[in-house]
């Protein structure tokens, strides 16, 4: 079974995945990773409503607009 890579905007709270990918220029690129947003990371979303979404890497909590949030692409895992 294949699984799906998705924007980390559309992913629901409570869910987790694994980045694949970061997309954009190289200035949003260099953003994401400088909040430890890198290809190999597990993320979990723990807020995703209004506003910014808020996720959970490395330990910490880092809530992120959805403009870049549509530039990390995410494999769902289980």
């Amino acid at each position: 079974m294949v699984e799906e890579v998705v924007p980390l905007s559309t992913m629901p709270a409570g869910s987790k995945g694994i980045i694949e990918q970061l997309s954009g220029g190289v200035g949003l690129t260099r953003r994401l990773m400088e909040m430890g947003m890198t290809a190999g990371t597990q993320v979990e979303v723990i807020r995703n409503d209004m506003g910014p979404i808020v996720v959970k890497t490395r330990g910490i909590t880092i809530a992120i607009g959805r403009g870049m949030a549509n530039h990390i692409l995410v494999r769902k895992i289980m």
